[in-house]
């Protein structure tokens, strides 16, 4: 028999938690490591117990549209959520890691209720932040509430650089969300960079630009 590979239990990570005593289980994710320009985002989601909501999955794997509907859906029935970010300047400081370590924890400070334990999506676990942290490879894949705030996190960042590309409407923030598309790039190399743009990022792609 061919197994469903869309049946996922969305909430076996976090009843196993709870099994082993914690009560709240906040899903942690991010979104926006790559990018050459602009923010990146985490989001942190305690679910109402027991409630998984219907149609989060992981964010790459929804439309735009679906997300934010989504987005409106996980705000108001989540028992809480929080979203944080860490800015381009700041992953030029910090460096891209240690940058989204901090976005996660600002999400985890925005929550109005604390967690007992952490379930982050991926295998390293944030510094800085005083709670348990259990991390999981693919989470966005396999837990809702880790699914629902890799929602959050894209579309607020989503929301965020097609404003901000009205600010700086050269770069056509609203096309590509900063990633390093074929049309980001061309414009980099026609305008230089922003102060939107993460610089320790863009080396390479300036040298080779100096070089045409």
């Amino acid at each position: 028999m061919r197994k469903d590979k869309e049946a996922v239990d969305w909430l076996a990570y976090e009843r196993s938690l709870k099994e082993e005593g914690y009560r709240l289980v906040g899903g942690l994710d991010e979104a926006g490591r790559g990018p050459l320009a602009g923010p990146v985002f985490a989001a942190c989601v305690i679910l109402e117990d027991g409630a998984a909501i219907d149609g989060v999955n992981d964010s790459k794997k929804l439309s735009e549209k679906k997300r934010e509907q989504l987005f409106d859906v996980i705000c108001e029935k989540a028992k809480a959520f929080g979203i944080g970010s860490a800015s381009a300047r700041e992953i030029d400081e910090l460096n891209i890691l240690n940058a989204t370590f901090l976005a996660m924890k600002r999400a985890v400070d925005q929550l109005a209720i604390k967690p007992d334990v952490l379930l982050v999506d991926g295998n390293q676990a944030p510094r800085g932040i005083d709670l348990p942290v259990r991390t999981l490879v693919k989470g966005d894949t396999l837990s809702g509430s880790v699914a629902a705030a890799s929602i959050l996190a894209k579309v607020s960042r989503d929301r965020l650089m097609r404003e901000l590309a009205k600010e700086y409407p050269e770069y056509r923030f609203e096309k590509h969300k900063g990633y390093g598309t074929a049309l980001h790039r061309s414009l980099l190399l026609q305008y230089g960079p922003s102060e939107l743009h993460r610089k320790t990022f863009l080396t390479k792609l300036l040298d080779k630009g100096r070089e045409v």
